[in-house]
């Protein structure tokens, strides 16, 4: 077999550009290895892409789907950790909407222990971005109060559960009852309705907020600001509620606050090795007997890939949504 089938974006707009297509099967080059994939994560960056707003750093395949799990189906030159068969999960630069794709070898981990091949699919994008932003080369005290808006979603419950498995304070924003019980099942000290109240309040209440991811942006930037304790460190990932903005920055000046977001996927090779090297050591064992678990709202398979898109855009997600070849 030379060619694979795989899901295209046949040009900028809503879910149904998303096509089916073929492609011949990737080799991988010298330090990759070519992964038969078992399920795919569908993520934010993914929606973005297919509406035109992000597109794919140089050398990157223009096929969505940041992150796999599957069997090893072949090495490239110099790959010696691992063999053929062996069963993984991986980052990718993209092209994880196929049956198959070459990574490289180093953004490649075993699966957790007690974590099925399918749900594999869904953990590495999320942990990846979520400790590369907050714990990677920083030093965060235990008895943090670590806010995370869209607690439920799937950078949410990461977070949520990462947060809480290193011994912080997790508060959370959700949009329903049933949502903030599902985040405070996940570790959540306190989960926040955020229809119902007002986690500027709650938030300060407890002594402000040392660290914040927003996936929200607009009028939550300003608040974000407010809920801050001194020295706070504010991660902006997305911007559900638009980028565009206008805030007092007196309390950036007054709290000593650090204003600062991120994209994964343009980032080196190196920088993601060495985030992948810690999540082995130091996130990877905690799941089986640990604190940690994969979280995994639904499971499509590639034909639904339009209708997984409009689950994701729709929102109201608990965990991760996985496509299936």
């Amino acid at each position: 077999m030379t060619e694979m089938t795989v899901i295209e974006i046949s040009g900028s707009g809503g879910p149904e550009v998303l096509v089916p297509g073929t492609r011949p099967i990737p080799e991988p080059g010298p330090g990759q290895v070519l992964i038969g994939i078992a399920s795919a994560g569908v993520n934010g960056p993914d929606i973005m892409q297919r509406q035109g707003r992000y597109s794919p750093p140089p050398g990157a395949s223009d096929l969505p789907g940041l992150e796999v799990a599957g069997e090893i189906a072949a090495l490239g030159a110099g790959v010696t950790r691992w063999t053929v068969g062996d069963k993984v999960c991986a980052l990718t630069k993209g092209g994880g909407y196929a049956e198959y794709v070459a990574v490289e070898a180093d953004h490649v981990l075993p699966i957790p222990e007690g974590v099925g091949l399918i749900d594999a699919g869904g953990l590495c994008e999320t942990y990846f971005t979520v400790w590369s932003n907050f714990f990677h080369r920083h030093d965060v005290p235990e008895g943090s109060v670590f806010l995370v808006h869209g607690g439920s979603g799937g950078i949410g419950s990461t977070a949520v559960q990462l947060g809480a498995a290193l011994g912080l304070r997790v508060f959370t924003t959700a949009g329903s009852a049933e949502s903030c019980a599902f985040c405070e099942s996940l570790g959540a000290e306190r989960a926040i309705d955020y229809g119902e109240e007002d986690f500027v309040a709650i938030v300060r209440e407890a002594g402000g907020a040392s660290l914040i991811l927003d996936i929200m942006g607009g009028g939550y930037v300003a608040r974000n600001l407010k809920a801050a304790a001194m020295d706070c460190r504010i991660v902006q990932l997305a911007f559900r509620q638009g980028p565009e903005v206008t805030v007092n920055l007196m309390p950036v000046m007054l709290k000593r606050l650090t204003l600062t977001g991120s994209t994964l996927r343009p980032r080196p090779d190196a920088f993601k090795a060495a985030v992948a090297a810690e999540l082995a050591a130091r996130v990877w064992p905690l799941f089986g007997a640990g604190p940690l678990r994969s979280v995994t709202h639904a499971v499509l398979p590639f034909s639904e890939a339009a209708r997984a898109h409009e689950m994701m855009e729709a929102g109201g997600l608990r965990g991760k949504i996985l496509l299936t070849p």
